[in-house]
């Protein structure tokens, strides 16, 4: 982690004026770790363009401004998002036959804009039948590219697939790295409600253009949070810290590390470390995706703790997967992917998956998603079995 924490203070003093422009989304060089973008669909694209309309035009000019509480003209017409996912899953699995059949698997609303230019804000309130969930809301000032400070509740910097919009990730669920060792469901019991995300501050930035293209070389993230995930006050009285540093050495290349050390503490009481790294690789190249990494991570679960004050298992676990995106026509995209995780570290704790997913995407708000996977896992006694999903995605 001091390789990381010496980036952030290089940024610092290289840090370059980032170019004048109004849209949060598109400000910087996407090619690195980025928060899911927000895209507008059938309905709030005429919500946006008449918000946009009704507004002064006064933040779109390029004069130099200066910070002040009479400033008022100078916000962004906040743009407005939604989608919706949809899932029928079966599963040939002993004693689960049938699967979970048809639910509702995301509905997301957001709104983000800027104020005064320098300053992003994004909010986002998840909704299904469980009720409604917070899951982002921040405040970040991005007035350098070198460096940006952001604070609040956001994806944690940690994974390369953990930010990624489930439009994007190619398959109908993230990986079972990303949702076991990131914060979705976490080995150590967090709740999958999380989703990844977490309460705190991060400096980011990315330097040193190259190429023709002047992609950028260097990205860095550092984070503090509570380590407790969303809409949750800290219960230990520690930070975790974690954080990222990767290289970019050809435009749509991106090879990464990142580091994680912090404390949970379950709903038993008790806290447990998180001591966790993870290295990370893509490549996306004319609508070819490759993506792999690879997370160990060392800490016991709370429900570990035995009565008489010894700990059961390893305390260890890791993962890694690949996902290759095959682009076959201009409305059809197939993914593969193999995905394993060891619960224990361990062989007889391995659970793989092995995945085929065709993207069908008749319209930039329409997205059709048929899934088979196969599953080995040794934990169970009948250890094969198929699972069929499918999936609709539509913004609106």
């Amino acid at each position: 982690m001091q390789s990381v924490v010496a980036a952030a203070a290089l940024a610092i003093t290289a840090a370059t004026p980032a170019m004048a422009d109004n849209n949060a989304d598109n400000k910087f060089d996407n090619a690195f770790t980025t928060d899911e973008p927000l895209d507008d669909g059938f309905a709030t694209k005429y919500i946006n363009s008449a918000i946009a309309r009704a507004m002064e035009p006064a933040a779109a000019t390029d004069k130099e401004l200066k910070y002040g509480r009479d400033i008022t003209d100078y916000v962004s017409a906040p743009k407005f998002g939604g989608y919706v996912v949809g899932k029928y899953a079966y599963t040939s699995q002993d004693g689960k036959h049938s699967g979970d059949g048809f639910n509702v698997r995301l509905v997301r609303l957001s709104v983000n804009g800027t104020i005064l230019r320098d300053f992003a804000y994004r909010i986002q309130v998840q909704m299904n039948g469980a009720g409604s969930t917070l899951r982002d809301a921040y405040l970040e000032w991005q007035r350098y590219e070198g460096v940006r400070v952001k604070i609040g509740q956001f994806k944690r910097a940690f994974g390369l697939e953990n930010p990624t919009h489930p439009w994007d990730v190619g398959t109908g669920d993230y990986s079972q790295l990303t949702k076991k060792l990131c914060g979705m469901g976490d080995y150590v019991g967090e709740p999958g409600s999380n989703s990844g995300r977490d309460q705190g501050l991060q400096v980011q930035g990315d330097l040193i253009p190259v190429g023709k293209d002047g992609h950028k070389l260097l990205h860095y993230q550092v984070m503090l949070a509570n380590g407790q995930g969303i809409n949750a006050a800290d219960a230990n009285n520690h930070k975790d810290i974690m954080g990222t540093i990767q290289v970019q050495p050809v435009k749509g290349l991106v090879i990464g590390a990142f580091g994680w050390e912090g404390r949970y503490t379950g709903a038993n009481g008790v806290t447990v470390g998180r001591h966790r790294y993870m290295l990370s690789a893509k490549y996306d190249h004319k609508a070819w995706t490759f993506r792999t990494e690879y997370a160990h991570s060392v800490g016991h679960k709370p429900t570990d703790l035995l009565g008489n004050g010894t700990w059961k298992g390893t305390g260890r676990a890791d993962a890694w997967y690949a996902t290759l995106g095959v682009p076959c026509t201009p409305w059809l995209k197939t993914y593969l992917k193999y995905d394993t995780y060891r619960d224990d570290g361990t062989w007889a704790s391995a659970k793989t998956i092995y995945s085929v997913a065709p993207n069908i995407q008749l319209h930039r708000n329409l997205m059709l998603q048929p899934q088979v996977n196969y599953v080995h896992d040794r934990t169970l006694a009948k250890r094969d079995y198929c699972e069929l999903w499918f999936q609709t995605y539509f913004r609106f």
